[in-house]
Order: structure tokens, then sequence, then C-alpha cells
């Protein structure tokens, strides 16, 4: 046994060195779940072949340039349409001036008033009553006939300048 004494020394001493080994190696390894969480990388952004990113733009492009060009040609058909009112309506506005200017020339030249005093001149001079409201009548409708041939003059000289505009957009 004496001869055993030192392989048995070196044996506990190798025993310690694995025991110590073993806990440092405990140590070292009970980290390694978060160490693998931590140092595991995340691919955030793929990066993509150039090719392949140009051929997802042009099926983009293709994909809204319809859209896009029939929203502009709706825009331009209703501002068109917009500018189409605007003039009608200011064809309206001088039509409408026009009448309330011929209406005071003929109130401040005594035209308003005169069918009035006729009438009470005839009256007394002895003509029936159906003869004045005929009178009326003939005067009412002369009035109705002015103010259409100074809508239809108004309305004459706009399709003239819709004609000059689109006369001038075909040139250019």
């Amino acid at each position: 046994m004496a001869s055993l004494g030192p392989a048995v020394t070196s044996l506990r001493s190798s025993l310690s060195l694995l025991e110590s080994s073993i806990s440092i190696l405990d140590e070292g390894v009970s980290d390694f779940p978060r160490l693998c969480k931590v140092l595991q990388t995340q691919q955030h952004f793929e990066l993509l072949p150039e090719p392949t990113l140009r051929e997802a733009q042009q099926s983009l492009i293709d994909e809204i340039a319809p859209a896009i060009s029939q929203l502009i040609s709706t825009a331009e058909n209703y501002i068109n349409q917009l500018g189409r009112k605007e003039e009608s309506l200011r064809a309206r506005s001088e039509l409408l001036e026009g009448r309330l200017n011929t209406n005071a020339r003929n109130s401040s030249f005594g035209g308003g008033a005169q069918p009035l005093r006729n009438a009470k001149t005839t009256q007394s001079a002895g003509l029936s009553d159906a003869r004045v409201l005929e009178m009326k009548r003939m005067q009412q409708k002369k009035e109705r006939l002015q103010y259409a041939i100074e809508r239809l003059e108004l309305q004459s000289k706009q399709r003239e300048r819709e004609l000059r505009k689109s006369m001038a957009i075909v040139n250019d």
C-alpha cells in the first residue's frame, strides 16, 4: 500500500482539479442561454437584389398609374364642367343686369308708367275694360319678348366665346 499512496494522492489532486474545473464550467455555462439570446442576430430588414426591387417598383407603377390617370381625367372633367357653369352664370348675370338696366331706362323715361296713364286716359275716353286688359297683356308680352331677345343674344355671345376657346385649343 505504500506504493499506492502517491497514486492515491495524485488521484485526489486530479479529482479536486476536476471538481474545480467543473465548478468553473458550471459558472460559465449557467449564463449560456442568456448569452445565446443576447448574441442571436435578428434580421430587421431583408436585403433584396436590385433587379427584384426594380420589378416590384415597376409592378407598383403599373398598378397605380391607371388609377392616377383616371383621377386626373375626372378632375379635369370636373374643372371643365365648373368652367362651363361659371360661364353660364356670368352670361345669366349679364342678362339679368341688362334686363335691370332696360327696366330702369323704361321707368326713367316713363315707359313703365305709360301704360297706366294710357289706361286712365283711354278709360276716360270711353274705351272698354277689355281693351285696357288687352293693352296690358300686349305690353307684358313685349317685355317678355325683349327679355327673350336679350337672353338669346347673350347666349349667342357665350357660344361664340366657347367656340373661340375650343378653336384656340385645337390650334395649340
